[in-house]
């Protein structure tokens, strides 16, 4: 096998379901690193061998130990190194020696310092790869599983995660460690957990795989970083999220860099844009804490999901039910309106003073038998998605009862029920570990509505066909040669002229236009064109034409054309330093349609991303757009157009007809196909793309492109 070559399609049962571990770098003392990882794995009840490795030690916690890996008698499964850094790839060596199938290297000192660093994580990569041992890390905290025959606990984390069905997947320690333990006091229970480190050899896409093909786990969660590898991650997610849900807090939201982007899709893709973009597409859940992230845990890993919308609120306190309520439309979610029979069984048993009226306020003298009676009224109501259940208790011993009757009802109904305990903090605790693996209890209700809000936003992923990307009759050729010529002339950005020849090769129809190369060429080409006309100048070193008075329109006569045309020319002279100018594109006149942008920016992690939105020369500060990673399906297509606050304006309001949304929509999908015929493009922009009542109507009428010359082929 080359050492560059990773062990494809391996299997990872040697890390999470060893039959032997070793620890290599095992410790007497007490608190140590290596001391607390081996106690860990006997405390959890390992139901393997474990094997301590310790030059200076015969015995460590009641077990032999031994010199070298390669003296242990048995076959050994999976190794854990914690050595320090200059003793780690001896200690590989010898794992692969013995044919070890898996390694945990909890050491440090590797690519995350830099330096020396780099190369020696590259030497380990080499090692694992050389023997075909699956290596997690290094520079990380170790792995777990819970499931019954493994039971194992393979981290120093000092607590020890209840078991269940959830894979987490951390990237940091540190947060991993903080994520256990508060995984515990909400009563979620675990099934695999990782933490990462430098993702050296296994990646967390190789984790997903392996997770997907797991039946002792249905929902992941994932604390990210960065991505090594996004186009795959798409593919997994994609197919992955069908069947088990994933959620996903992703770090790092400053937006550094776009200020100095040339395009307008360049300057409106912050950094986090990518993230968004990538994770919408998979249905990947993004929370934007870990404190969201465990809310939406709690209600995917004990409920159904919601066939809609729709809303009860049952509560025994008025102020709680109206933060819940307002809270709704935010989630995208609605108050369900009970059915008259379904508010008559309500009333009966309830005081005359309580409101059976969604929300339902059953008033504060309420008992665990009226929650018990109006939840299953409530839920045999068709009208009726989900509960969510607010409970202030007035003694504490009732909270238990109220959160035991909300489980049993729940459990098997079909539809999920959220409850929402504002209580004290001991009594919040007791309860959540009593209950916590049945029922999902909040402490406030904003965090039961968001929660629930993602799964009825999952559940709407799931009903959606996932569409196809289409592939159109273009020019490749053609625009591979003026790609190529752009090369040649040492230049990076296409004039106005070069683009449009672009756009109209990939069937993006281009309002009529003509470049003049001279003031003799305006009247012949105005007289082609007809009044009323726009000239705008082209040259390769202006890319924003308005800003320097590079834009004329309305243009109805020659004298107004002339006149326009010399006053343009005479501000290109002034402007320093001096652009080269080809001259200037007479176009016809675009009028009563809506102005719309396509775009294309280039992000280093992420590749591609295209842009759709309202177009023109605001669209820097009206920033109503949408992105989404290269290439895109027709799904894709349609979900950014009505994501847009103004989707309004395309599908006729106040009056308007309704606009011709497929041209656009072909138009963003042509984009995406030149894209991927012409990996040279950095940047793009069809600004404005006019949308008019018929297709055509639709036009682009203006648009730049910049290209990585050196990728220009013919």
């Amino acid at each position: 096998m080359s050492a560059r070559q990773a062990p494809d399609g391996h299997s990872l049962d040697g890390l999470f379901r060893p039959r032997s571990v070793a620890v290599i770098g095992a410790s007497r003392k007490p608190g140590s690193l290596g001391r607390e990882l081996l106690k860990n794995l006997f405390l959890y009840e390992f139901e393997g061998k474990v094997f301590p490795v310790n030059p200076k030690a015969d015995v460590i916690l009641s077990s032999k130990s031994y010199r070298s890996v390669l003296e242990i008698p048995d076959d050994v499964d999976l190794a854990i190194i914690i050595v320090p850094r200059e003793h780690t790839l001896r200690a590989l060596e010898e794992c692969g020696l013995k044919g070890v199938k898996g390694v945990v290297v909890i050491s440090s000192g590797f690519r995350e310092v830099g330096g020396e660093g780099v190369a020696r994580e590259e030497q380990a990569v080499e090692i694992c790869r050389r023997y075909g041992m699956r290596m997690i890390g290094p520079n990380c905290m170790g792995i777990i599983n819970t499931q019954a025959g493994v039971r194992m606990n393979a981290t120093f984390s000092p607590t020890m995660p209840l078991p269940g069905s959830i894979g987490f997947l951390s990237q940091s320690g540190a947060m991993g460690v903080a994520i256990l333990n508060h995984a515990r006091s909400l009563g979620l229970g675990v099934s695999m957990f990782a933490s990462m480190g430098n993702k050296a050899e296994v990646s967390g896409n190789d984790l997903l795989e392996y997770w997907e093909q797991d039946d002792g786990t249905s929902l992941v969660l994932m604390y990210l970083e960065s991505f090594g590898n996004p186009r795959r991650f798409t593919q997994i997610a994609r197919r992955m999220t069908r069947t088990k849900p994933i959620i996903a807090v992703k770090s790092g939201r400053t937006a550094a860099g776009a200020a100095a982007a040339a395009s307008h899709t360049g300057a409106l893709a912050g950094s986090d844009v990518a993230t968004d973009a990538l994770l919408s597409q998979c249905g990947v859940l993004r929370a934007d804490s870990i404190e969201e992230l465990f809310s939406m845990a709690l209600a995917f890993s004990s409920q159904p999901l919601p066939k809609g919308g729709r809303v009860a609120i049952l509560t025994d306190a008025g102020g709680p039910a109206i933060m819940a309520t307002d809270a709704l439309p935010s989630a995208e979610l609605e108050l369900a309106v009970l059915s008259d029979a379904t508010m008559a069984e309500l009333a009966h048993g309830l005081s005359p003073d309580a409101s059976v009226k969604n929300p339902i306020d059953m008033l504060g003298h309420s008992n665990h038998v009226d929650y018990e009676r109006c939840l299953k009224v409530l839920l045999k109501d068709d009208g009726v998605d989900a509960v969510i259940s607010l409970y202030v208790p007035p003694v504490a011993h009732e909270a238990s009862d109220v959160a035991r009757v909300l489980a049993q009802v729940s459990n098997g109904c079909g539809k999920p029920v959220l409850c929402v305990l504002m209580a004290q903090e001991k009594v919040l605790e007791r309860v959540k570990r009593d209950f916590g693996s049945k029922l999902p209890i909040y402490e406030f209700p904003e965090a039961a509505v968001g929660a629930l809000g993602a799964m009825v936003r999952y559940g709407t992923m799931l009903a959606r066909d996932q569409g196809s990307v289409p592939s159109f009759d273009v020019d490749r050729e053609r625009v591979a040669g003026i790609f190529a010529n752009v090369h040649d002339s040492g230049r990076k950005n296409l004039n106005l002229d070069e683009a449009r020849h672009v756009f109209e090769a990939y069937g993006i129809p281009f309002a009529k236009s003509q470049l003049c190369t001279s003031r003799e060429d305006l009247a012949r080409v105005a007289d082609e064109i007809g009044y009323p006309l726009v000239m705008k100048i082209t040259s390769p070193d202006i890319l924003h034409k308005t800003d320097v008075g590079g834009v004329v329109a309305g243009i109805r006569d020659r004298a107004e054309m002339e006149v326009a045309y010399d006053q343009m020319m005479a501000r290109a002279q002034a402007i320093e330093p001096k652009p080269r100018v080809d001259g200037v594109l007479l176009q016809e006149m675009r009028e009563n349609a809506q102005e719309m942008i396509v775009g294309v920016t280039t992000d280093p992690s992420f590749g591609p991303l295209l842009m759709a939105g309202l177009g023109g020369i605001y669209v820097e500060v009206l920033k109503d757009v949408a992105f989404r990673v290269h290439p895109i399906t027709d799904v894709d297509a349609h979900s950014m157009i009505e994501s847009l606050r103004g989707a309004p304006l395309l599908h006729g309001v106040r009056g308007r007809p309704r606009l011709c949304v497929e041209a656009y929509v072909e138009a963003l999908l042509r984009v995406s196909q030149l894209i991927s015929d012409h990996e040279c493009i950095l940047e793009l922009d069809v600004n404005p793309f006019m949308v008019g009542v018929e297709a055509s109507e639709c036009v682009a009428v203006d648009g730049r492109i910049r290209i990585d010359p050196e990728r220009a082929t013919r």
